[in-house]
């Protein structure tokens, strides 16, 4: 399991002060692209801007269990609950103050840029994936 915190900042919250639900969105970005580079050791920014390949989540499934408000530290845990050969779904679990506060499934594609067809996932980044794999 991956493990990441990040602060609820005022940039997060809708007028009363809660996260505003897209902003989750942005924050689950934020976490993979730092599992990627802390947790499978590639560089996020030469993966997508040099390499010819990104990982564009395609399906998301989100469920919100509890509000989170300005200040409130969230703890994301993400591990990998299915890898196919051009696919990963993601799992990404949101805690704080020992609440569950949100849960996604993320389902991203290894993409070539240049026709944005999938393309199959390359060997080692796989088997970095793995290392994440959910029992």
């Amino acid at each position: 399991m991956f493990v990441a915190s990040r602060v609820v900042r005022v940039q997060h919250c809708d007028p009363s002060g809660i996260v505003f639900y897209p902003k989750y969105f942005l924050l689950f970005h934020e976490v993979v692209e730092q599992w990627m580079v802390e947790g499978l050791g590639v560089d996020y920014a030469d993966f997508v801007l040099r390499s010819g390949y990104s990982l564009p989540m395609v399906k998301i499934e989100c469920e919100f269990m509890a509000p989170s408000r300005v200040g409130d530290q969230i703890t994301f845990e993400l591990g990998v609950e299915r890898l196919g050969v051009s696919s990963v779904t993601l799992s990404l679990r949101g805690h704080g103050n020992g609440q569950e506060r949100v849960h996604a499934s993320l389902l991203m594609v290894h993409t070539a840029v240049k026709d944005m067809r999938a393309e199959p996932i390359p060997d080692a980044l796989r088997e970095a994936m793995l290392r994440f794999a959910l029992e």
